[in-house]
Order: C-alpha cells, then sequence, then structure tokens
C-alpha cells in the first residue's frame, strides 16, 4: 500500500467515523432561509411598531386595548416566522440529506434536537413568563441569549461552526440588556443578519464541494 493510499484509507476512516457521531446534513441555504425569514419579520415588526406610534399620536393617549392587540400581533409574527424558518431548515436539510445519501433521522439528529431542546424550551417558559408580567423589553435579549445557548449545546453533534454562532447570538442578546428600547434591531442583527452570514459560511466550507467533508 502507498503513502497515498495509507492518507485516503485513514480520511475514509474519519469521515466514516464523523458521520457516525455528528450530524452533517445540516444545509448552509438553512441559515441562510432563516435569515430572510427572520428580516421580513423584522421589517413587519416595524411596520406594526410604526401603525400603533401613528395611531397613538392622532388620538393624544395611550390606549391599553390598541397596545394588547400590538403585543398579540408581535407573539403571532414571531411565532409564524418562527415556523416558517424551521420548516424551511427541514426541507434544505432533508434535500442536502439526500443529496449526500445520509438519513435524516437517527440517532445523531435525534441528539442534536434533544440537546437543542433544552434550553430553547427552558428559553421558551421563561419569554412567557416575561410576556405574562409585561416585561416584553427582556423578550428580544431573551431570545437571542436562550438561542444562542441551544446552539452551543448542539454543536458537539453536527458542525462545530455552529458554536461560533451560538456565542454570538449569547454575545448580542447579553449587549441589548443595556440597550432595552432597541431589541427589534438586535433581534434582526442576531436572527436576520448572522444566519444569512452563518448561510453563507456553511455553504461555502461544506456544500459548494460535490462531496462532504
Amino acid at each position: 500500500m502507498t503513502d497515498q493510499q495509507h492518507l485516503e484509507a485513514i480520511s475514509d476512516i474519519r469521515r466514516m467515523m464523523e458521520r457516525s457521531t455528528r450530524f452533517l446534513s445540516l444545509s448552509g441555504l438553512s441559515g441562510v432561509f432563516a435569515g430572510a425569514s427572520a428580516l421580513a419579520g423584522a421589517a413587519t415588526a416595524y411596520a406594526l411598531f410604526r401603525s400603533y406610534y401613528d395611531r397613538w399620536e392622532i388620538r393624544g393617549h395611550y390606549d391599553d386595548a390598541d397596545f394588547s392587540m400590538l403585543r398579540l400581533q408581535l407573539i403571532i409574527l414571531g411565532l409564524g416566522v418562527m415556523a416558517l424558518a424551521f420548516f424551511g431548515g427541514l426541507y434544505f436539510t432533508w434535500r442536502r440529506a439526500r443529496q449526500n445519501n445520509l438519513p435524516v433521522w437517527d440517532a445523531t439528529s435525534r441528539k442534536v434536537l434533544f440537546n437543542a431542546l433544552i434550553p430553547m424550551l427552558a428559553g421558551g417558559a421563561f419569554i412567557a413568563g416575561l410576556i405574562y408580567n409585561r416585561l416584553d423589553v427582556l423578550v428580544a435579549p431573551s431570545c437571542l441569549i436562550f438561542y444562542g445557548m441551544a446552539l452551543l449545546n448542539a454543536s458537539k453533534y453536527t458542525f462545530s461552526d455552529i458554536r461560533y454562532l451560538g456565542i454570538a447570538e449569547i454575545g448580542l442578546g447579553i449587549l441589548n440588556v443595556f440597550f432595552l428600547r432597541r431589541g427589534l434591531y438586535f433581534w434582526a442583527i442576531g436572527f436576520g443578519v448572522l444566519h444569512i452570514l452563518y448561510g453563507i459560511i456553511m455553504w461555502w466550507k461544506y456544500e459548494r464541494q460535490p462531496t462532504v467533508e
């Protein structure tokens, strides 16, 4: 066996071990789609805020019913954006798995989902408490921090690049705590811009090649 053949054999073994312990079907296009969805959601939320403050100026005073309607619209919008990004991510992940003849739902993907769900569910319960107690200014930073923790927790079972996205989300969420009235902008940067950048980098590193490395 030549040295080149030895190297190829070692590379094959490494790839097989990696595929058995890490979920490698995540698509960079999922990140791009999620980021675009988040930016569209942020633009819609901005329009809702503008409409709300225009009505406030016209009537000349605060109206609790109008504010409650705004909160409900924002909650529905947030859930809708999250669902759109989730199902878009599932589609691109399924498409990449099929292209590389890899399973989408196996023991490794279950580990990724389980480890991501723990911080996500805890964050969801925490954020529901914030909304219930009308601490709305803390919702955006909490979303970023818990989401970053979910990415960090799941990163050990998939691409390590996700760890850096998680750290960036946590850092952005902590920074948002010091600028509480700017949550929409931080939300757009964290879930929109960072996701698009991450998706492009992931696609460039792993998907423009014919095979997963």
